[in-house]
């Protein structure tokens, strides 16, 4: 087992290990006085994994109920986390009892935000099952739903208890999905570790897979670093966001059915350093996303995407930040006129 311990304002462990799904309970027990578990998962990981965990979660003394929703970044709304609220209301949750986020991002963001503001706040856990959850959305903190203007612009920062990351977890996943982490994947080498970069350079989707044991620990330490020294995304931590001011606009601009949040980024990555990195790093970055079956632009006109940024939570009154990579492994945060980012892009 690999540990990697975050210490923000409340400390908490990211355990990754084989197997462990299936014996959550016995990591969870020690963490929490609580009697009773709601699991809250969307209908893929509830065919896969729930009973899995709701027997190790009951062997080790609790009660558990849950609740299912449809899978897909449509479901992270105010009306599933209303429909979340009755539920727990139902079943008589109360504040000493704990929520289990089973699943990928859009169920941990959720959760996690319900956990943050039901009787304004409760333990919760996460574990991922998504190779973009365990590298990035369930560590840190942050919790969120989309409105119909943007994407997360609600929410609250909320620690978990504790966060089980399951490699094997992984195996189900569609090609589709395994290709969305590596976007995020891929973004941690380019603004914090070169080697990785290098590393993933000369891997595909298909080779990748045999060293998950080794990337996954490295890019949630990446997280855990950045994360401790801003945990409140005041600064620092902005560096995390690489690709993704245009990759929300991109995922915006097709009303987040086109592109997964994973492919969005990448082509967000890739559309930033033609314009800010060097010709032969652009290249690089451009033959590695493609390598996972990422796209590396996207066939919109920058002159629609660009004032779609301008709705994004990376704005601070009248400036857009943005992160660039030059050289590889050194992420930096420039911060622009919605107007000088408007010219950046369209000539």
């Amino acid at each position: 087992m690999k540990t990697i311990s975050v210490h923000t304002q409340n400390p908490y462990d990211v355990l990754v290990e084989r197997g462990i799904l299936k014996r959550c309970g016995e990591y969870i027990r020690p963490l929490t006085k609580a009697g009773k578990c709601a699991v809250i998962t969307d209908d893929n990981v509830d065919a896969l994994y729930a009973d899995s965990v709701t027997a190790s979660l009951t062997e080790n003394g609790f009660s558990v109920v849950k609740f299912v929703f449809p899978h897909g970044e449509s479901s992270k709304n105010a009306q599933t986390l209303l429909d979340i609220y009755q539920f727990l209301c139902e079943n008589e949750i109360t504040r000493s009892d704990c929520l289990i986020a089973l699943g990928g991002g859009v169920v941990g963001d959720i959760t996690g935000f319900a956990a943050a503001t039901f009787l304004r706040g409760m333990q919760y856990v996460q574990i991922p099952t998504t190779l973009l959850a365990q590298v990035d959305s369930s560590v840190g903190g942050k919790t969120a739903i989309d409105l119909p203007q943007g994407k997360n612009l609600v929410g609250a920062f909320k620690q978990p208890i504790v966060v089980l990351c399951d490699p094997d977890a992984l195996s189900t996943l569609p090609e589709l999905f395994l290709a969305d982490g590596m976007g995020e994947v891929i973004k941690y080498g380019m603004i914090r570790d070169a080697q990785l970069f290098e590393l993933l350079c000369g891997l595909d989707l298909t080779t990748v897979q045999a060293h998950f044991d080794e990337i996954i620990p490295t890019c949630i330490a990446i997280k855990r670093d950045v994360v401790e020294n801003d945990p409140f995304d005041h600064g620092e931590r902005m560096i995390l966001n690489f690709g993704h001011t245009l990759g929300h606009a991109i995922e915006a601009y097709f009303h987040y059915e086109t592109y997964t949040h994973g492919s969005a980024v990448a082509a967000g990555m890739c559309m930033m350093t033609k314009y800010n990195g060097t010709p032969e790093q652009y290249e690089k970055l451009c033959d590695c996303v493609k390598a996972y079956k990422l796209p590396a632009s996207v066939d919109v006109p920058m002159e629609a995407l660009v004032p779609l940024c301008s709705g994004d939570k990376k704005r601070a009154g009248g400036t857009l930040r943005y992160v660039v990579c030059e050289p590889t492994g050194n992420a930096q945060i420039n911060s622009v006129t919605l107007q000088q980012f408007y010219d950046l892009f369209v000539k």
